[in-house]
């Protein structure tokens, strides 16, 4: 089986992962999207996040009514940074057999050289960098320097209609009470207005 994972913190989960992870399902040919929420992103460690119950219930109402689309745990069942290749690692020992797809903005691949272990990624997936639009797409030099002929062998890009949506974005325009109506799907609209969640100064990271 071939399996998407798509890490991020989700706080909130939004129109553009949804959109994101669709165009990855069709155009690599994917039987499943996980959507993996981050316990401590690494590079935002000092950040105040969303409890992660309410993430996963966020991911959980967005996701309903697509079979290809799943919730995985995995990284808040286990302690410590959220490292992607530990989660990759992981999922090799307890999902083995399927062929795993890494799902990440294109703009990241600037940024996968210094990730924990960034050749082990590459054995483990074939990273999917998803470029929004017409945007340039970013250099490989460095990349290739790393992890050497894998930085073509194991990358894949894929293009996705340019919707300029962000979790920062979402969060200001709830503080502010302006409307965040199509930009998350209306079961999360309403989960987190019910749940008073973000209408307080930034209580979150940005994805």
């Amino acid at each position: 089986m071939r399996v998407g994972i798509f890490g991020g913190t989700f706080d909130p989960i939004h129109s553009g992962h949804l959109v994101l992870a669709e165009q990855c399902r069709e155009q690599c040919k994917l039987d499943e999207v996980w959507f993996v929420p981050a316990a401590l992103p690494p590079h935002k460690l000092t950040a105040a996040i969303t409890s992660p119950k309410s993430r996963c219930e966020m991911i959980e109402f967005a996701i309903t009514g697509n079979p290809a689309f799943r919730l995985s745990k995995i990284e808040l069942d286990r302690t410590g940074p959220s490292f992607t290749v530990t989660t990759l690692e992981q999922l090799h020992l307890q999902e083995g057999g399927q062929e795993l797809f890494l799902l990440i903005g294109a703009d990241s691949l600037k940024d996968l050289p210094h990730w924990r272990e960034p050749a082990r990624i590459l054995e483990l997936a074939t990273v999917v960098a998803v470029n929004r639009g017409d945007r340039p797409l970013p250099d490989r030099t460095e990349l290739r320097a790393v992890v050497g002929s894998a930085a073509d062998q194991r990358i894949v890009t894929i293009t996705m209609p340019g919707i300029d949506i962000s979790s920062t974005d979402i969060r200001g325009r709830v503080q502010e009470r302006r409307s965040i109506r199509y930009l998350v799907p209306r079961a999360v609209e309403m989960y987190i207005h019910e749940r008073g969640l973000f209408r307080t100064r930034e209580t979150g990271v940005s994805q």
